[in-house]
């Protein structure tokens, strides 16, 4: 299929006629592009990591583009951050306000141009370290053991922290270009990147034509285009420029500069030539692509290298402006109702009942859901969130999460997260409430969309005994040990019939007489009257003399 479709785009590319047509627009700052979406990629990283003393590591580099007094004016704002190590670092002169609470330390280069004023000075302290990202990287890691996040923000405003900044997975930094709108833990307000647009008015043609246009006094080298929809485009960037179209859709191409089939690795070479000029671009493209109008004309100045794009499908005619101010001012109960759901595992398919009891050693996932208002599609951002108990004396933990991955079709209306319950184990509540705070965003604007709010029941797990080990013995090993118990019993008689006959038995004595045996229950025999013969001869020569004498006087 790709490579069917890519044969139709090098023939689209390559076909073009010469046609003419006066309609053209005045581009105008303002005039954001429904159907395109503009986001600059940053250089940094995201890890892991948390250094020994239980803090998270934090780089921020500012950039900021020569301009108005006041473009380089920004604040910081660290009152509900986790304990941390922010560096600072910029190249540019820039002055800067903070505030911090006792567990954040901020650290900036003694030669840095960067100024900072806050309520006091004992957070602040001023080292010397390298400029450059990765040596910055590495001075970092063997100062603190490592780096949590590197992040390059372009004219900031403001920046606050809330909620773990870690990421799973490496605890190394491994720099490379990112959307720093992805760092949950984040919340940026800097300035976006400048685009002008104008949109013909009546549209003549049926076919969608959307013109893009790079000026050559921007940086830009590289593009990603992400295509949602089956057009003609052009796009006209500064010498040099490579757009990378990421998924391919089947669309009349064509360009000034390389484009790079990115599923197919296959590359375009430039199929028109024509300088950065809004007006000679457009006719350019009414030319190339046989028709007498265009849909849209959009002009970027990005001031970073690289770009992303994405060319998508208008929701509705006129698309409302939804600002943060907006967002801001509606409750959550009017603009989106949110709700949340528990389940047991990472595929979100046993959703837990309202009443069950969680085991706090159990990992938990949860999903918030919103209803979209109209055609407006909102997407939800979670900024904290919080276990309260529902005890007479109220216990608030904050509860770090993790975000994770959404695997369904559209996950616009919804965000997915998943946090542990280890450290409520040494807590006697067993009831909480869990509550999260989240951002509503539109496009790149966020505004405050409210708290959604679950009641949890947790128990402690359960005690286990350790088990006694079982030996299982066989049926010779039952033989054995009756066999040994019959000898042993022989030996211990043998024993006893010797300890016998050696205290006083002489051989053949018979069992029945008391003789010997003082203590036996025996009953004793009466003595006989009859003289033994045996007895002492001195004795029976006495009893016959006295038994002589009566009749010796009876004579």
């Amino acid at each position: 299929m790709d490579a069917h479709i890519a044969v139709k785009v090098l023939f689209l590319c390559i076909f073009g006629a010469t046609t003419g047509s006066s309609q053209t627009c005045v581009p105008a700052e303002g005039h954001n592009n429904p159907w395109i979406f503009v986001k600059e990629m940053e250089i940094g990283c995201w890890t892991s990591f948390i250094d020994k003393d239980n803090k998270e590591v934090h780089i921020i580099n500012l950039i900021f583009t020569p301009g108005d007094v006041g473009t380089n004016m920004f604040s910081v704002n660290l009152t509900s951050a986790r304990p941390m190590n922010l560096i600072l670092t910029s190249a540019d002169t820039a002055y800067g306000t903070y505030s911090v609470n006792q567990d954040v330390n901020i650290y900036v280069n003694k030669n840095s141009s960067v100024t900072l004023y806050g309520d006091s000075r004992n957070n602040i302290y001023k080292e010397a370290f390298p400029s450059e990202a990765e040596e910055l990287i590495k001075w970092a890691t063997q100062r603190f053991g490592g780096v949590t996040s590197f992040t390059t923000i372009q004219n900031l405003k403001t920046v606050h922290t809330s909620g773990t900044g870690t990421k799973p997975g490496s605890q190394e930094c491994i720099l490379g270009t990112e959307d720093t709108s992805e760092k949950y833990f984040l919340t940026i307000e800097s300035e976006t990147v400048p685009v002008k647009s104008c949109f013909p008015s009546p549209l003549n043609s049926n076919e969608e034509l959307h013109i893009i246009n790079i000026p050559d006094s921007s940086s830009v080298r590289n593009v990603s285009l992400h295509m949602d929809i089956e057009t003609s485009i052009l796009l006209r960037g500064p010498q040099g420029t490579t757009w990378t179209i990421v998924n391919m859709q089947l669309t009349k191409l064509a360009s000034n500069n390389e484009i790079m089939l990115q599923k197919l690795q296959h590359r375009i070479p430039p199929s028109i030539s024509l300088n950065d000029n809004a007006e000679m671009v457009q006719r350019k493209a009414l030319e190339h692509f046989k028709t007498t109008s265009f849909t849209s004309y959009t002009e970027i100045l990005p001031k970073g290298p690289m770009i992303v794009l994405r060319l998508q499908k208008k929701a509705i005619p006129t698309i409302p402006t939804v600002s943060a101010t907006v967002l801001e001012n509606t409750s959550t109960t009017h603009l989106m109702p949110l709700t949340m759901q528990l389940y047991n595992s990472a595929d979100y398919r046993s959703p837990l009942d309202p009443n069950a009891k969680v085991q706090s050693n159990r990992r938990i996932y949860a999903e918030i859901t919103g209803r979209t208002l109209g055609d407006i599609v909102l997407t939800i951002k979670v900024i904290q969130c919080f276990l309260r108990s529902k005890d007479m004396c109220p216990v608030v933990k904050e509860l770090p999460f993790i975000p994770e991955s959404c695997f369904v079709n559209s996950c616009a209306n919804r965000t997915r997260l998943s946090f542990s319950l280890d450290q409520l184990q040494e807590l006697t509540s067993t009831t909480w409430d869990l509550e999260c705070t989240v951002k509503l965003c539109y496009s790149e604007k966020c505004g405050d969309g409210g708290r959604v709010k679950r009641y949890l029941e947790v128990t402690q797990p359960c005690l286990q005994l350790p088990t006694a080990n079982c030996c299982d013995i066989g049926l010779p090993g039952v033989l054995g040990i009756a066999f040994g118990g019959f000898l042993i019993g022989v030996i211990l008689m043998g024993a006893l019939w010797f300890i016998r006959i050696k205290t006083g038995y002489p051989t053949g004595i018979d069992m029945s007489s008391t003789v010997g045996c003082p203590c036996s229950g025996t009953k004793r025999q009466p003595v006989s009257t009859n003289s033994s013969p045996s007895e002492n001869s001195s004795a029976n020569a006495s009893i016959g003399s006295t038994q002589s004498t009566p009749t010796s006087s009876m004579a």
